[in-house]
């Protein structure tokens, strides 16, 4: 597995925010049952920055806590069935030449908004990355919460993730 991490603002998280990332990330290919070696990027930001991607790629002109792009268009949530089926798609596109791992997606998280929401709900800053590591990856897994039944299915997916790698509220 290969995860790339970039450290783009002066806002310092005070723990090994890289332990966490890894931690929550192999846990949810775990979780998932994901049956391919994976590469995912993590670009931790600040607001500034994060709003204008937010602007740029969603039109919301305003900071949010995290955003996801994956690269998989999944038929099924978390159903990699598809990716032997080089008839209907072109699986090599979803495999980097280099390494041969299944390329995920991209992950950008705001630095600022990680302390913020920790302080608000009452929990660690690493328990807020490590939500946020984690529902991120589930929307890279083809997992989304427009609907109420799929929120609540991410939700209970991303409470799973985090309380078998222990980490809670």
């Amino acid at each position: 597995m290969t995860i790339h991490i970039d450290y783009e603002t002066k806002i310092k998280l005070e723990f090994d925010y890289q332990t966490i990332i890894h931690r929550v990330i192999n846990g949810s290919c775990d979780f998932i049952q994901c049956p391919y070696e994976t590469e995912v990027n993590v670009i931790l930001t600040d607001n500034a920055s994060i709003q204008e991607i937010n602007k740029e790629q969603r039109g919301i002109d305003a900071p949010t806590d995290v955003l996801s792009f994956p690269m998989i268009e999944y038929e099924t949530a978390g159903d990699f069935a598809f990716l032997e089926h080089e008839e209907n798609y072109c699986t090599q596109d979803y495999f980097s030449p280099d390494s041969g791992e299944l390329m995920l997606g991209d992950i950008v998280l705001s630095v600022e908004k990680v302390v913020k929401q920790a302080s608000e709900y009452g929990h660690s800053q690493i328990r807020e990355l490590a939500f946020l590591v984690a529902h991120s990856m589930l929307h890279l897994f083809g997992y989304d919460h427009m609907e109420p039944s799929e929120a609540a299915v991410m939700e209970e997916k991303q409470r799973k993730v985090l309380e078998q790698l222990g980490i809670t509220r």
